[in-house]
């Protein structure tokens, strides 16, 4: 397992990669698709076990290991992908491309309850983020994974339920307050500036009760997160 690096003079003191490794290990044993329970609430609980700064590293670590699973399994469906811009890839397959939030071989996280705790630590420590570890390659990862699953509402015939809702929003706050908090933040990858000029609203279901619940615009979630 690799890990995120601080920097030179980065509070090296502070680190601990045994404790992040303990952190790990008790994330994926104690939460996930086999633990009983709401996946909202399984993330809360994640979240808080995520805590100081080596929480902040291992869910750094989260983000970027559910990027490049998503990424391999995009890849591994025989269609060709770009990680700065998954619209294109959904275009192309619509419906033949299996969502990468489905899990399946190669992923050990799960996208509401381990993706969301760590989108929420980056949105609520985004300022301690940015001096613990590299910030830049957490961002593309947020991003990559935010453009992902809305390119897949958008294109893909992916229809969102609440989890995946709350995911993305997750993400765009994530994205929000990191960009924020980075001193020279980088340009917004072509995929997410494709997404923020559409407008469209997506039905939100509930599949136990097999009715929408609500709509949700990304569109316009991130203009008003990303563009203020």
């Amino acid at each position: 397992m690799r890990w995120f690096r601080f920097g030179a003079g980065r509070r090296q003191a502070e680190r601990d990669p045994g404790r992040q490794q303990e952190i790990y290990r008790e994330l994926r044993q104690r939460f996930g698709g086999h633990v009983p329970g709401r996946f909202a609430d399984q993330a809360a609980e994640a979240t808080r076990l995520l805590d100081g700064d080596d929480g902040i590293v291992v869910a750094a670590h989260l983000l970027r290991e559910f990027a490049d699973a998503a990424f391999a399994a995009t890849a591994g469906q025989g269609f060709q992908a770009d990680r700065r811009n998954y619209r294109w890839t959904w275009q192309g397959a619509g419906p033949r491309l299996r969502s990468p939030l489905a899990g399946g071989p190669g992923f050990s996280l799960h996208p509401y309850v381990h993706v969301a705790a760590a989108a929420a630590v980056v949105a609520g420590r985004a300022g301690q983020l940015v001096k613990v570890t590299a910030a830049e390659p957490v961002l593309t990862h947020v991003l990559e994974i935010l453009d992902l699953i809305t390119a897949g509402w958008e294109y893909g015939g992916v229809a969102p339920d609440a989890d995946a809702a709350n995911l993305a929003s997750a993400l765009i706050a994530a994205a929000r307050e990191l960009r924020a908090a980075m001193p020279d933040a980088p340009p917004l990858p072509s995929g997410i500036r494709d997404q923020m000029r559409r407008n469209n609203t997506v039905d939100v279901w509930d599949p136990a009760a097999n009715r929408i619940v609500g709509g949700f615009n990304p569109g316009r979630a991130m203009r008003e997160a990303l563009l203020a």
